[in-house]
């Protein structure tokens, strides 16, 4: 059963949309380890809601493949292993250089202040590194470059296939897989290097650079393992 939140009204689907993003952040940020079962009592209690709203956006998240619903006994956080996600991550890449091509917008003045926040953030982390700021800052840059398409199809796909296999990363970190400083370091080249390419204009490039670091992180994590 697929929920299309924009059938819902406008202040249910602005809480659906805010359940939907709290209760994914905490699963790609491992506070609900794979396995974990979600409690819906407790998370309806937490939110203020009953548990029919908050069973539409478990079947989201479930149709995104970051929890499982087992009939009569509950709802499980998966687990994600990067033998299993390698045909993804290849879409992944195909996806980002189109970011660049289909829809392409210039960031507007907005968007540029969250950018160069976001670089702020990712220069503190060179000398403080720590994993959990990291990856929340991963997936707010990752949020951010998104704006700079107006394909709302292309954005929805990428979203989900980020967010997919975005804890393979934190999973690789806490099991000493990768080195954390040294993820930084690239990230924060990253950052620098698309955020170069927007203000030259080339948005093409910026999709680019995006696809080369997605391909590496795969290779360093493929390797970790």
């Amino acid at each position: 059963m697929n929920i299309d939140p924009t059938e819902l009204a406008p202040s249910a689907r602005d809480r659906f949309d805010r359940m939907h993003s709290e209760i994914r952040s905490r699963i790609c940020l491992l506070d609900y380890a794979p396995g974990t079962r979600l409690s819906e009592e407790a998370l309806a209690a937490e939110f203020g809601i009953s548990r029919t709203p908050l069973r539409r956006v478990l079947v989201r998240l479930e149709g995104e493949g970051l929890v499982q619903s087992v009939h009569g006994v509950g709802t499980f956080v998966t687990d994600v292993k990067i033998a299993e996600l390698t045909q993804t991550y290849q879409l992944r890449l195909e996806l980002a250089e189109l970011t660049g091509k289909l829809g392409a917008v210039a960031p507007d003045a907005t968007l540029w202040q969250e950018l160069r926040a976001l670089s702020a953030r990712s220069k503190a982390l060179l000398t403080d590194p720590d994993a959990r700021r990291f990856a929340e800052l991963n997936m707010d840059f990752f949020i951010a470059l998104l704006k700079l398409t107006t394909n709302e199809p292309l954005k929805d796909i990428c979203e989900r296939l980020y967010f997919k296999t975005t804890r393979i990363w934190l999973k690789s970190v806490f099991a000493s897989k990768i080195d954390l400083a040294d993820e930084v370091d690239v990230f924060d080249r990253e950052v620098h290097d698309i955020l170069r390419a927007l203000e030259i204009g080339d948005l093409h490039a910026a999709s680019l650079i995006q696809r080369a670091h997605i391909s590496m992180s795969f290779e360093r994590m493929r390797r970790g393992t």
